[in-house]
């Protein structure tokens, strides 16, 4: 990333990076963190959990802003990391415990639909449970050694962001429907 006089950030990265993995690697957390990063790959795992709770039959306009806020994050996350283009860390003491569909690093997309998850998914689930899963979700992405933490918190303030702005828009238009 450019902007970091004296890399300060770089650095601030790297080393949150090793004391992630040196605190949790080998640990239980490890193969949770791979089933999280399936689960959120391509953001599937959330949009069918929303999926399930719009086929409930209960707050349907909720699930399906929750939804759209995925889409729209994961979206957004995506444009943005072929707009940045930095690479994923590639450090020979953490090694990448798990594949990646791109080298490209920042922001994180799982944290962006994880986000936008959380703020979609909450009202429905309840903010403890959903912001529970964010950070582990966050950490994982770390703890796996496939990003920096710059780049899960940049994809949480992110995809938070698109969420919030995607459950804005539709509580508008319902407002005028009626």
């Amino acid at each position: 990333m450019t902007g970091d006089p004296g890399g300060l950030i770089a650095r601030l990265d790297h080393a949150a990076l090793r004391s992630t993995r040196r605190r949790l690697g080998g640990t239980p957390a490890v193969p949770v963190a791979r089933g999280l990063s399936h689960f959120g790959e391509h953001a599937l795992g959330w949009l069918a959990v929303g999926g399930l709770g719009w086929l409930s039959g209960r707050h349907r306009d909720r699930w399906a802003d929750a939804v759209a806020g995925v889409v729209a994050a994961h979206a957004a996350g995506v444009v943005v990391k072929r707009v940045v283009r930095r690479p994923r860390p590639v450090l020979a003491d953490v090694p990448a415990l798990v594949g990646t569909p791109s080298k490209l690093s920042f922001p994180s997309a799982h944290s962006c639909s994880t986000a936008a998850a959380a703020v979609g998914f909450a009202p429905v689930v309840g903010a403890p449970l959903m912001g529970g899963l964010t950070a582990a979700m966050l950490v994982s992405r770390v703890l796996l050694g496939v990003h920096y933490p710059t780049d899960v918190l940049a994809g949480a303030a992110l995809g938070g962001g698109v969420a919030v702005g995607v459950r804005r828009v539709s509580q508008r238009r319902r407002e005028v429907r009626r």
